[in-house]
């Protein structure tokens, strides 16, 4: 019996989970076991309504890169002419950059982080 098997066992905690079970728990789902976590990560968010506005931003906040996917918000152009108005509002306030890559896909970028907008080989 180990050091904390003894003091759970005084606190009166004597859950034993087994590795499987660990692995498969809420708290490991975010963990990436063959590489260290990274400063930052892509995330794709597929866009259903205004409440994915929040979702975005604290993504921004965590200072994750948004790959935007809008197949669904696109089947209400007032709604999702709206919404990118909002989030282009928020990107500017937090230094960050937004643009459309196609019609149903638009890259969202944190704080600091900027994308050029011009396609390689155009003049200046």
């Amino acid at each position: 019996m180990g050091l904390f098997d003894k003091l759970g066992q005084a606190f009166g905690v004597s859950k034993e989970i087994s590795i499987e079970d660990y692995m498969n728990s809420e708290e490991m789902e975010n963990v990436d076991i063959m590489n260290e976590p990274a400063d930052m990560y892509v995330k794709p968010v597929s866009i259903v309504g205004e409440e994915d506005l929040s979702l975005i931003e604290d993504e921004l906040n965590k200072k994750n890169i948004i790959l935007m996917n809008m197949d669904e918000i696109n089947k209400r152009p007032n709604t999702r002419n709206s919404m990118v108005s909002q989030l282009k509002d928020y990107v500017n306030k937090i230094n960050g950059d937004i643009a459309m890559i196609d019609e149903t896909r638009i890259l969202v970028t944190p704080a600091k982080v900027k994308i050029i907008k011009k396609k390689r080989g155009q003049s200046k």
